[in-house]
């Protein structure tokens, strides 16, 4: 019988995989040509949710959109903000639902399904004749938006070997920051199509949105020739097709020793995640619907019955709600209204200038994983939160004082201007890509994917509210819109400061210590993982290496762990 692992095969086993790591970062994406590839169509769907932000913001301001749906509800702040936010209220519904069919259907069937409906929904758009085509198609692409948002990077992370995966995620959002600068800048060039003013054509607004379409199907076609998540197989019991494709991947043989053990690794994995499942929960594992159903009610409720559980999933909740309201989707939404504001006159000017921030933000966000990973989580959220204070306040104190007649205090509205880039310029290498390192970081490995969940369903419905609010804010406070983002930014500084520990190169065990955690659930987390190494050591030798024809099967190491 096997008690418990001393964890003697999991450090040999370890080690040994260590060993075999290549490079991090771009360095191994460029040796390891198929996790390239895969980067490259996971960065097509961070590029789609990115366009999508910048692009609805810049043909909002065009006189040819605004007559299409009706000039009153563009003029009107809160029926503009309901027709931008719906986008999001759609995503919120679709990451919900992509929980269930990413597992279903399978990662890469699950993202042909979100490209499918992201299409329906911009043609719906594109054959606008008023309002309710642009609300029911936005809410449509949304649904598609918000599956692609955690799908595309849920299959490249499950395909790339573990040091790679932390540049994966800083590729994903640089590809979001590409995708808005670009929108930015297609908006700023269709926007003279047919003239600037009363006569301006159709297809100023009309390519902008009809663009979208190529990367999408680009995407879901593509996808169709990458090879399976093996973790995925797993899951479904084909172990063997899990090999073959950790093979293909690799591009090595499947008895070679690098391959046999990523293999173990990912079975390890698995049966990691059903023994969690047994033990928190052992009167639903009869595979009923009803059971399937109560399970997942009640591993999301031990996220607040759990001390540690709970104050994790504040900080992911917490963390995700300060970075929508540190202005950025107000920012990237109605930037063209802001710039107006700020004393840009004729619509031209200000596309041009949301261009140039969005090209601020995108170089800002190059550097960024290098910076996270020398300089730790902390000191990086928390000045890049200061830094987005201090300019929201240099621009309120300007609007302040000179919003009355803009006219004649240009050079007091360019630098509002200047320092609303400097903002975008704080939030590309701190919150963008920091928030959500840092929420992917603080759970413990049994619940880590339905934490992650929540952190994404919040990021989500603050994006709702900030799309919905930004508009009536803006018309009723005008510069006190900019102080009420300041003070959230200030508080955001706060709140990493005091209840956010440094998680960068933790351990689980100390991942459970700064969280407080007496009953040690990454402890047991840990235990529990020693014991299945321990199982599957016969597979290996004393120095962690494969060694046998053939890896144990599930079957096999169940009979092992009853026995």
């Amino acid at each position: 019988m096997v008690a418990g692992g001393s964890g003697k095969e999991f450090e040999a086993f370890s080690k040994r995989r260590a060993q075999f790591s290549g490079p991090p970062g771009i360095k191994g994406l460029i040796q390891n040509g198929n996790v390239f590839a895969i980067s490259v169509f996971a960065s097509l769907g961070g590029l789609v949710y990115g366009y999508n932000q910048g692009m609805f913001g810049q043909i909002l301001s065009m006189p040819s959109f605004a007559n299409t749906v009706h000039p009153e509800q563009i003029k009107n702040p809160t029926a503009r903000g309901f027709m931008t936010a719906i986008l999001e209220l759609g995503a919120w519904l679709g990451v919900l639902l992509n929980g269930y069919l990413a597992d279903a259907l399978g990662r890469k069937r699950a993202c042909v399904l979100a490209t499918i409906v992201f299409c329906i929904g911009v043609i719906v758009q594109a054959c606008a004749k008023n309002v309710d085509y642009i609300l029911g198609g936005r809410f449509i692409t949304g649904l598609g938006v918000g599956s692609l948002s955690m799908v595309v990077p849920l299959y490249n992370a499950e395909l790339s070997p573990p040091e790679l995966r932390g540049a994966l995620v800083s590729l994903q959002q640089l590809a979001i920051t590409f995708g808005i600068m670009i929108s930015y800048w297609i908006g700023y060039g269709t926007n003279f199509i047919g003239g600037t003013g009363e006569g301006q054509s159709d297809a100023a607004w009309l390519i902008p949105i009809c663009i979208q379409l190529v990367p999408a199907i680009v995407l879901g076609i593509g996808i169709i020739f990458m090879p399976q998540s093996p973790r995925w197989l797993m899951k479904k019991g084909m172990d063997k097709e899990c090999l073959e494709v950790l093979a293909k991947l690799r591009r090595r043989p499947e008895t070679d020793e690098l391959v046999r053990i990523e293999y173990l690794e990912v079975k390890a994995q698995h049966l990691f995640e059903v023994r969690t499942s047994e033990a928190n929960f052992p009167q639903y594992q009869h595979g009923t619907f009803k059971d399937n159903f109560l399970l997942g009610f009640h591993e999301y409720m031990s996220f607040f019955k759990n001390k540690s559980l709970f104050k994790r999933v504040n900080v992911a909740i917490w963390i995700m709600i300060f970075q929508q309201w540190s202005g950025i989707n107000a920012i990237l939404y109605y930037a063209s209204f802001i710039f107006k504001d700020l004393g840009l006159t004729g619509n031209t000017t200000s596309l041009l200038a949301s261009g140039v921030g969005g090209i601020a933000m995108f170089l800002a966000t190059i550097p960024a994983v290098l910076w996270i990973d020398q300089l730790g989580r902390k000191p990086v959220l928390i000045t890049g939160a200061l830094g987005m204070a201090v300019s929201h306040f240099i621009v309120a104190g300007l609007f302040g004082s000179f919003g009355n007649d803009w006219p004649n205090h240009r050079a007091a509205g360019w630098v509002a201007v200047v320092f609303v880039w400097i903002y975008e310029i704080h939030f590309g290498y701190s919150w963008g890509p920091g928030a959500w390192v840092l929420v992917s970081e603080v759970f413990p490995l049994g619940v880590r994917a339905k934490g992650i969940s929540i952190g994404g369903s919040s990021n989500w419905l603050n994006n709702f509210a900030i799309g919905q609010a930004t508009p009536d804010m803006v018309e009723s406070t005008k510069y006190g819109t900019f102080i009420f983002f300041g003070l959230i930014c200030t508080l955001a500084a706060g709140f990493v400061w005091w209840f956010v520990p440094e998680t960068k190169n933790l351990s689980l065990e100390e991942m459970d210590e700064v969280f407080g955690d007496e009953a040690g659930t990454s402890a047991t987390d840990r235990h529990r993982l020693e014991t299945i190494y321990a199982e599957l050591g016969s597979t290996t030798n004393g120095d962690g290496a494969y060694h046998s024809d053939e890896a144990l099967s599930e079957k096999d190491i169940d009979a092992k762990h009853n026995a």
